[in-house]
């Protein structure tokens, strides 16, 4: 599909402030987008060294956990992706990883309060859950319902113990006040960025489009500054070209809100573009310079000191629950529970009880910690989530090992045969010696007890 008309006048514009925009529509037209994968590098999982069975190759520059792949696979038809062994992201988004190390350098020990805003499907979330300091606090929220059931899978994979989900529009999170230590909000945009492996963001471009979402960008600011702590840091990122949208928008925020741009060191990465037309610190990723796809990211300081966020424990909140005292001993112990009116039961660390208690009272939370089990009268069920967090002790129930066909088969929901002389009940599948999911043995089968809603449908032979 050709590049409007429109928007190669608007890159001319751009290269005549900046010439090294120069080559950005030959390569939007003429070049293919190039594959990449960042591994999950917590203690529990085993190195991956291929994807799909395909060697991983060059490093990305600005992620050390970060791998371009020479062709692109069949992910889903991959178990270790659904064991939240890696994630597919663009190598560009990658750079948000170097962004929160810088950020967060002589913080290492202090655990932070992060809230991505615009966070579906969960590739920056997840990039940032491996860079904050441990114990962190994640909240991710989506304003698409059904996007934010996916970012609610992505992050159940990742297995980070205090992750919130929570779905709607930016405006419930201005209540939140002086909250969270960064937020980062990856905007919707006009998607200039996409180009290359994206037709609809071709088709869908106009001006018209370009100015819709510079204001509906102006309006998550607002929405989203009361509930940055003082001294907390913004992390603005687009994926598009255009100066409405980035430059502008950073400037918008300074004037506005009093906002310190923030110097992130990029001299090891030159292909990264600075800023057009601006004094501020910026950073632009564009095709032509660098392996991935557009780009843009700049992080502001809010005015003030930062103080400590206290939560009122007794203010008002949704109607919970209250778990049952016994739990079975394959329950990770010494967490805060939090069972929802259907059944199912959450657990936080008890150092974010408050926090917790003030995101229930505000937002539309779907996902209050990690999900470890439903419950049915006093039976437990185990939760998926909880086969792939690190909160599960392993060898708390029996495990079998299976291999690739048979772990396509549980992803794809069909029965599976477990080996003579398992023992009956709840069984964990392991591969590649990593977690998988539950199955329940009833002696003469088995009950597969993936999530319907996450089962693979393509077809698996």
């Amino acid at each position: 599909m050709p590049l409007p008309k429109q928007f190669i006048e608007q890159i001319t514009a751009l290269t005549a402030l900046e010439p090294r925009v120069g080559g950005l529509i030959e390569a939007l037209e003429s070049t293919p987008a190039s594959v990449s994968v960042r591994l999950n590098m917590r203690g529990s999982h085993k190195p991956v060294t291929d994807i799909a069975g395909r060697p991983l190759g060059n490093p990305v520059p600005w992620c050390d956990n970060g791998y371009y792949l020479a062709e692109r696979p069949r992910f889903t038809l991959d178990p270790a992706i659904h064991q939240g062994r890696y994630y597919v992201q663009d190598a560009s988004s990658m750079f948000l990883s170097h962004v929160i190390d810088t950020l967060t350098r002589d913080e290492r020990d202090t655990p932070l309060v992060y809230l991505d805003a615009c966070a579906a499907p969960g590739g920056k979330t997840t990039a940032a859950i491996d860079r904050l300091p441990a114990g962190s606090l994640v909240v991710a929220n989506e304003w698409d319902f059904k996007r934010a059931s996916i970012l609610r899978e992505n992050l159940s994979k990742w297995g980070h113990p205090d992750t919130v989900v929570s779905r709607g529009d930016t405006r419930r999170i201005a209540k939140l006040r002086a909250m969270f230590d960064i937020i980062a909000a990856d905007v919707p945009c006009s998607g200039e960025g996409m180009m290359r492996k994206d037709p609809e963001a071709v088709s869908q471009w106009s001006p018209a489009l370009v100015a819709q979402c510079a204001e509906r960008q102006r309006e998550i600011i607002d929405n989203l500054w009361p509930a940055l702590k003082p001294g907390g840091l913004f992390i603005y990122s687009t994926c598009t070209f255009n100066r409405a949208e980035n430059e502008e928008m950073v400037a918008y925020i300074a004037d506005t809100y009093g906002a310190e741009p923030v110097d992130i060191d990029t001299a090891a990465f030159p292909g990264i573009l600075p800023g057009i037309g601006t004094p501020y610190p910026c950073y632009r990723f564009m095709p032509h310079r660098v392996e991935g796809e557009g780009l843009f990211m700049a992080v502001l300081r809010k005015p003030g000191t930062a103080s400590p966020t206290k939560a009122n424990d007794n203010q008002r909140r949704r109607p919970e629950k209250t778990a049952a005292a016994k739990l079975p001993d394959w329950l990770p112990a010494s967490l805060h529970l939090t069972t929802t009116p259907d059944g199912e039961l959450y657990g936080i660390s008890p150092a974010w009880k408050q926090h917790l208690a003030k995101l229930l009272d505000a937002l539309d939370v779907i996902m209050p910690g990690t999900h470890l089990a439903t419950v049915k009268g006093r039976d437990y069920i185990p939760a998926q989530a909880l086969a792939l967090s690190p909160l599960y002790r392993r060898g708390s129930l029996p495990e079998v090992e299976v291999d690739t066909d048979t772990a396509l088969a549980y992803l794809h929901r069909d029965t599976i045969v477990l080996p003579d002389g398992t023992p009956r009940g709840f069984v964990l599948l392991t591969h590649g010696g990593y977690p998988l999911g539950w199955v329940k043995n009833i002696g003469n089968r088995s009950n597969n007890l993936y999530p319907p809603q996450w089962r693979i449908l393509q077809n698996i032979r």
